[in-house]
């Protein structure tokens, strides 16, 4: 398949918590773990690498922030760039966009890529708004494929 656009990956949530709080939410793993990834290795910082674990799959991801500001935005790459985006929609609500791009291998692959990622921040933006507004675990990325335990 020859791509006119490489694909971008976006999904985006209104979150009705103050964007310090969402923000908060994706840089402490002791927070993140609540809705994502099982546990991560430390909180986000600029210029540092994090590991996140999926104990549940078995699987792990080394991720390396290469931008934050602070209640705004994150950048990582994970192996490529994923952003997050905090609009503040009045004093408490939040509105996040991640985006994820550059995907690799053939436009098939690429797509695939692109669809999946989307399908999985979707997912993790559910997850995250169920947590911070109602106190609830829903355990979506668990049970996104309760077969592939590890």
């Amino acid at each position: 398949m020859n791509l006119q656009t490489e694909p971008v990956a976006c999904a985006t949530m209104l979150i009705r918590r103050p964007a310090s709080e969402v923000f908060e939410a994706f840089i402490d793993p002791a927070i993140t773990g609540r809705f994502w990834f099982t546990r991560g290795s430390g909180r986000l910082k600029e210029g540092e690498a994090v590991t996140w674990y999926w104990d549940m799959y078995g699987v792990s991801a080394q991720v390396t922030v290469k931008s934050l500001e602070q209640d705004r935005r994150i950048l990582i790459e994970w192996p490529t760039p994923v952003e997050w985006k905090f609009t503040p929609r009045g004093a408490e609500a939040t509105f996040v966009t991640i985006t994820a791009s550059g995907f690799v291998g053939s436009g098939d692959e690429k797509v695939a890529q692109a669809i999946d990622s989307m399908g999985g921040f979707s997912l993790t933006l559910a997850g995250c708004k169920a947590f911070l507004e109602h106190g609830v675990e829903l355990n979506l990325v668990a049970d996104h494929n309760p077969e592939i335990k590890s």
